[in-house]
């Protein structure tokens, strides 16, 4: 007797092929594709899928619900997007492995604009015991990267300094040992201290421990570097040269400030796929993007991570320092104009609530203060809690990026403020419905693909991503007629329409776009199958 059975739709079973009438039969938390006309067996309920689409639960490359989904683990906005797994450590900013329990507490607070700070027990040290507090109290399937600011904590500290060979040896055995217990790969965000400040050799030599093992190099490339442009990935291939380590380049995109078109980032993509170089990248469907607000400080100021960050902003010498280099390197006044379309969400202090959702030169105005120090008074006010939402993504290129061979999606999603990036409810759908329904970019059975067994396969877990007997029983069901995104930048906290069932591990977690409570998602472990 089956547990449950999905009668009546079109499985498409994340290969790219075409899709086809079967039964699905879910035992436990495995699957069993029923074709042909014979009896189905009997079932604990069936759920009637006619003239809808039964795939793989969607597989997101890039989330930054680390700390976020524990203290609201049923994760609606991603359940309702299909999504049944996602992989967690990005940018360089993992939570494990931290065996000192106040650089974790540290961390977490001058991380606190990207992933929040939600109050928790943090009762983990290591990567085997922070997937286990997944284990059946999240909504979905989580698999972790280490970020390499975790690695340089433990062994340098929060300092830009170089890493000599002890502490090459020290980050490479702490990872080697994340590896072990089921980490995913290593990641790093080069543009957030303290992790930026590794040198390309020294992530060169990290990468030799996922080179090892199958695991990826995932990284948020150093944007300022070079021409800004083509050199930060130049960098990044250099970086898994060295190591000899598979390449993913999250987040992918074209900027509007970037002086040549998206045409030529591909060029180099497939320059180096010819050179032998093993690279994939995500990318997301939106024109906004996210992260801390403190991404717009300089280096110097974030050194020594959370208390001598806030001493220097707070002091009139550093102010008048940080000015001066404003005043010398943005003579058309770009830094001060861009804020003009800087949203700032996660305000806690309530006299500064009145603030969320207005772009800085508003919150300016309002406190009848420069930007420059507005921006910087708010950010010790709020002990440098502030997210950020402003423009990403070209527009007209975002097609480019989703149906390239080699890009797969991560919806960089922040749980954080009152209206983050739309990208965080509505990237799944946004592609079903917009570049696969009704500008007819990519196929269906393509869409699924790269949003199943594409990056099942990427990560190395053997038995999610496609609908195959015995494979887990992780599947979303949608009406492809009718999905579509309706998150926008004015209301981006907006459920998707048309994904009516999501089944994690062989349990409904989304029941006709409604979520159950259920929490039956596991921390993934790296060559595990369960």
């Amino acid at each position: 007797m089956a547990d449950l059975l999905v009668t009546g739709g079109t499985v498409v079973d994340g290969t790219g092929n075409p899709g086809y009438p079967a039964t699905l039969a879910v035992e436990g938390d495995r699957v069993r594709i029923l074709r042909g006309n014979g009896e189905p067996p009997p079932a604990g309920r069936v759920i009637d899928a006619t003239g809808m689409v039964v795939a793989p639960g969607f597989i997101d490359m890039h989330s930054h619900s680390g700390l976020m989904i524990f203290a609201e683990p049923t994760h609606l906005p991603k359940v309702s997007q299909g999504v049944t797994t996602e992989l967690i450590g990005v940018d360089g900013c993992s939570y494990a492995p931290f065996t000192d329990p106040d650089e974790l507490r540290r961390f977490v607070t001058f991380n606190a604009g990207l992933d929040g700070c939600p109050d928790l027990g943090y009762d983990w040290d290591t990567v085997a015991s922070y997937l286990t507090r997944f284990d059946n109290e999240v909504a979905v399937n989580i698999g972790c990267l280490v970020g390499n600011s975790a690695l340089r904590i433990a062994a340098l500290g929060w300092d830009q300094v170089p890493a000599d060979q002890r502490a090459v040896a020290n980050m490479r055995a702490m990872l080697r040992e994340a590896l072990e217990e089921g980490a995913f790969g290593m990641s790093t965000g080069l543009d957030y201290p303290p992790g930026s400040y590794a040198s390309t050799e020294e992530l060169g030599e990290l990468c030799k421990e996922p080179a090892r093992v199958g695991g990826l190099y995932h990284t948020h490339v150093r944007y300022w570097m070079g021409d800004q442009f083509l050199d930060p990935f130049r960098e990044a291939f250099e970086i898994t040269r060295q190591g000899g380590c598979p390449l993913h380049l999250t987040h992918f995109y074209h900027k509007a400030k970037y002086p040549r078109g998206s045409d030529v980032m591909f060029d180099l993509l497939e320059r180096e796929v010819g050179l032998g170089v093993d690279v994939t990248f995500d990318a997301y469907p939106y024109e906004w993007s996210s992260t801390r607000l403190t991404i717009l400080l300089p280096q110097w100021i974030q050194a020594g991570g959370p208390e001598p960050t806030l001493a220097r902003l707070a002091d009139p010498d550093c102010r008048e320092r940080f000015k001066a280099e404003l005043a010398n390197g943005d003579p058309d006044d770009t830094w001060r104009a861009a804020h003009e379309w800087v949203r700032l969400g996660h305000f806690g202090e309530p006299h500064n609530r009145r603030y969320e959702n207005m772009t800085m030169a508003a919150v300016a105005r309002e406190r009848r203060q420069d930007v420059v120090d507005a921006f910087l008074d708010l950010l010790v006010e709020e002990n440098l809690r502030i997210n950020e939402v402003q423009p990403g993504p070209t527009g007209s290129t975002l097609a480019k990026f989703v149906t390239h061979r080699l890009g797969m999606v991560g919806t960089d999603s922040v749980f954080i403020g009152d209206k983050p990036s739309p990208r965080t409810y509505g990237s799944f759908p946004r592609i079903l419905g917009e570049f696969v329904r009704e500008e007819r970019h990519l196929s269906l059975p393509e869409a699924v693909r790269k949003f199943t067994s594409f990056p099942a396969g990427r990560l190395g877990l053997p038995d999610r991503g496609l609908l195959r007997d015995g494979f887990a029983a992780d599947v979303v069901v949608f009406d492809p007629e009718r999905v579509r995104a309706v998150a926008t930048y004015d209301q981006p906290r907006r459920q998707s329409l048309g994904i009516e069932y999501v089944i994690v591990n062989g349990t409904v977690v989304l029941d006709r776009g409604t979520h159950t409570g259920a929490l039956p998602g596991r921390g993934l472990r790296r060559g595990h199958t369960r």
